[in-house]
C-alpha cells in the first residue's frame, strides 16, 4: 500500500510516516498543497491524507482539484476543525472520510485500511464483467467460459463486451457497429454478421448452451438458455 500525506507540520509528518512505515505502508509526503498536487498527478496512491490548513491550496481546494481532474483516490481529511458543518463541507468537497485532531494513530490506520479495501473492491468489480458461465477481465483481456480460456481479437473482445453490457436486451446492427467500430452504419455491409460469426465460433460453438441469438430483421440478443 502507498499513501500520500499532505501536512505542513514536520513533527506530525514524521509521526504519521513512521507509524505507517512500521505497518508496511509506503509514504510520500508534501508540506504544501502545490507539492501535493504534483505528487498526486505523477504517482498512483491507495489513499491520500490531507490537513485542511496547508499552504498553497488548502485541503478543501485540494479535494476539489483532485476530483475535478479525475483523481479518484480515496481522501481522508485530518483537521482540528471539528463541527458538523466542517465535516459536511469536507465531505462535499470530495473527501471520503474526515478525522478530527487529535486522534489516535490506530484509528487513522484503521480508516486507511478500510478505504484501501473499498478501493480494491471497486476496481476489481469494475474490471470484471460476468454473465452466466462467461467472465471477461477488462484489464487483462482474459475470457473464461466453464474454466476454459478463450482467445479473442480486439474487435471480438469489444463486441463481446458490448453484448455483456447489454445482456438480455435486443441490440441493432447499427448500435453494434457504432460502438465497436465507432463509425456510422453503411447499408449493405455484412461486417457485423462476420464478426458475430467469429465470436460465436469461439464462445458458443464449443459449448452446449448458446448465448448469442439472432433476432431476424432487428439485430441480436445476448441471453441464456435459448436455442440458436
Amino acid at each position: 500500500m502507498k499513501v500520500l500525506l499532505i501536512e505542513d507540520h514536520p513533527k506530525t509528518v514524521q509521526s504519521i510516516k513512521q507509524g505507517l512505515e512500521e505497518n508496511q505502508i509506503d509514504v510520500d509526503f508534501a508540506f504544501d498543497g502545490y507539492a501535493g498536487k504534483l505528487l498526486a498527478q505523477r504517482n498512483e496512491y491507495d489513499v491520500i491524507i490531507t490537513d485542511v490548513i496547508v499552504p498553497h491550496s488548502n485541503g478543501l481546494e485540494l479535494c476539489r482539484f483532485f476530483r475535478d481532474t479525475g483523481i479518484r483516490t480515496p481522501i481522508i481529511i485530518v483537521s482540528a476543525l471539528d463541527t458538523i458543518e466542517d465535516k459536511i463541507i469536507g465531505l462535499e468537497a470530495g473527501a471520503d472520510d474526515y478525522l478530527v485532531k487529535p486522534f489516535e494513530f490506530r484509528e487513522l490506520l484503521a480508516r486507511i485500511k478500510a478505504l484501501s479495501r473499498r478501493r480494491i473492491d471497486i476496481l476489481s468489480s469494475s474490471n470484471i464483467l460476468k454473465y452466466e458461465d462467461i467472465e471477461m477481465n477488462l484489464q487483462t483481456k482474459k475470457i473464461i467460459r466453464q474454466n476454459i480460456s478463450i482467445e479473442l481479437t480486439p474487435k471480438e473482445f469489444a463486441l463481446l463486451e458490448y453484448f455483456i453490457r447489454n445482456k438480455e436486451k435486443v441490440v441493432t446492427k447499427n448500435e453494434i457497429i457504432e460502438y465497436v467500430w465507432d463509425i456510422n452504419f453503411e447499408t449493405g455491409t455484412n461486417l457485423v454478421e462476420v464478426y458475430v460469426n467469429y465470436l460465436r465460433n469461439k464462445i458458443d460453438k464449443p459449448f452446449e448452451h448458446k448465448l448469442i441469438h439472432t433476432r431476424f430483421g432487428v439485430g441480436y440478443i445476448f441471453q441464456k438458455d435459448q436455442v440458436s
